[in-house]
């Protein structure tokens, strides 16, 4: 029979108390969401050993099913958060059929995170030109080989494609593929989570309304 995993035990009193840091902090508070969200974003940039700009990324399928993978933050400010990934992968196609998404940054190092959901729309196809011009020729290659979600029968036909299209482009400029996009999420909500000693968090809560923002804090 398998062994459980070893899941770590609650902290004690004593492990709570070292955490001084946290207990010492002023109350959270903030009238702009992504000013915060861009400090927060800072913080973590200096902070955090890798891709600061990760986040969760929640989908449902056309039976409600959720679905939840890591990508990276690509943009962000008050349109929304933009990523970018293949237009025919489970999420792309999700988002098509249903656009609507939740998002989650957690930031362990600081003991932070943040929750948004919102509607989800398709950036323009200038903004998905110039983001892609950013990216390695490797990575160019990857994404016109790679058939996003679907069945690999192995490891070296993926290596196969990739060198086809390297064959193909050659030395010229690699074009964006028209399976390559991205997607921004405009939030109606915005959560910041800060980690305090005993579970007594703090929550606070930004609501989309007519010309602005309204905030709210919450019992953690």
């Amino acid at each position: 029979m398998t062994d459980k995993p070893a899941i770590p035990a609650s902290p004690s009193e004593e492990e709570y108390l070292k955490n001084v840091a946290q207990a010492d902090l002023p109350a959270l508070s903030a009238e702009d969401p992504f000013a915060l969200f861009a400090d927060w974003l800072a913080d973590a940039s200096a902070k955090e050993v890798n891709d600061p700009n990760a986040m969760a990324i929640a989908t449902a399928d056309e039976d409600g099913l959720p679905d939840v993978r890591m990508v990276l933050l690509k943009d962000a400010g008050p349109d929304g958060f933009v990523f970018y990934t293949n237009l025919g992968s489970a999420k792309g196609r999700q988002l098509a059929a249903n656009p609507k998404a939740a998002l989650l940054f957690h930031w362990k190092s600081l003991r932070r995170q943040v929750r948004v959901r919102g509607t989800v729309s398709a950036v323009t196809p200038e903004e998905a030109d110039a983001y892609w011009a950013t990216r390695a020729r490797p990575a160019q290659l990857g994404a016109w080989a790679s058939e996003q979600s679907r069945a690999l029968p192995d490891r070296l036909a993926f290596e196969k494609k990739i060198a086809e299209y390297g064959l193909k482009f050659g030395l010229s400029k690699i074009p964006r593929p028209p399976h390559w996009s991205g997607w921004r999420v405009t939030p109606q909500k915005i959560e910041f989570w800060r980690d305090r000693p005993f579970r007594l968090h703090e929550r606070l809560v930004f609501h989309r309304a007519e010309g602005g923002w309204t905030t709210e804090r919450l019992y953690p």
